[in-house]
C-alpha cells in the first residue's frame, strides 16, 4: 500500500489542501460558512472520497492493501451525496451526519496507519489525523445544541488540524517515493 500511497502522495496533499482551505473560509465567515456548509461539506466529502476510492484502485492493481482506502472513499462519497440530494436538512442532522462520517473516516485512517507502520516512516501522522477525526466526532455526538456557529470553529479547527497532518503524511510519502527510486 504504501508504493501505491507514496505515487500518488499528491492526492493526500490535495486533500490536505482543501481541508485547510476550508477551514480557513470558515474562520473568516463563520455566517457564510454556516450558510453554504451544506454545499462545501458535501462537496469536499464527495471529492475526498473519490481521491480515495482512486488509490484504493491503484493499490489494488499493484496488489496492495486496499481495502481501508476504498471503504474510506465510499463513506465520504455517500456522506457528499446525502448532503448534496438532501440541502434541506436541519443543522443538527448535518452534525449528525458529520460526526458520523468523521468517526467512520477516523476508523479507517488509523486501520491503514497501522498496516503502513512497517513500511514507512511517520506513519503516526496518518494516525493522528484518524484520532482528530474521531475526537470531532465524537465531540460533535457530545454536544450538538452547543450552537451552530460555535460548530462552525469547531470545523474549521478540525478541518486545518487535519490537513496539515495530511500535508505532513504526503510529503513523506514523497520522500518515501524519491527514496525509493533513488536507491537501486
Amino acid at each position: 500500500m504504501v508504493d501505491a500511497l507514496a505515487r500518488n502522495w499528491w492526492a493526500i496533499a490535495l486533500r490536505g489542501v482543501l481541508a485547510i482551505i476550508f477551514g480557513i473560509v470558515a474562520v473568516l465567515l463563520p455566517a457564510a460558512a454556516l450558510f453554504a456548509l451544506v454545499i462545501v461539506f458535501g462537496a469536499y466529502s464527495f471529492v475526498d472520497g473519490i481521491f480515495a476510492v482512486v488509490a484504493s484502485v491503484r493499490a489494488a492493481q499493484a496488489h496492495e492493501r486496499w481495502l481501508p482506502l476504498l471503504l474510506m472513499g465510499i463513506a465520504g462519497i455517500l456522506a457528499g451525496l446525502i448532503t448534496w440530494f438532501y440541502p434541506a436538512i436541519t443543522a443538527i442532522v448535518l452534525l449528525y451526519l458529520i460526526a458520523i462520517w468523521a468517526i467512520v473516516t477516523g476508523v479507517l485512517e488509523i486501520i491503514a496507519a497501522v498496516q503502513l507502520r512497517r513500511q514507512i516512516q511517520g506513519e503516526w501522522l496518518w494516525l493522528l489525523a484518524g484520532v482528530i477525526s474521531i475526537i470531532f466526532g465524537l465531540f460533535i455526538l457530545w454536544r450538538p445544541g452547543a450552537g451552530a456557529l460555535s460548530v462552525i470553529w469547531v470545523i474549521a479547527v478540525y478541518a486545518i488540524a487535519f490537513g496539515i497532518t495530511l500535508l505532513g503524511l504526503a510529503f513523506r510519502l514523497r520522500g518515501h517515493l524519491t527514496h525509493r527510486l533513488a536507491t537501486p
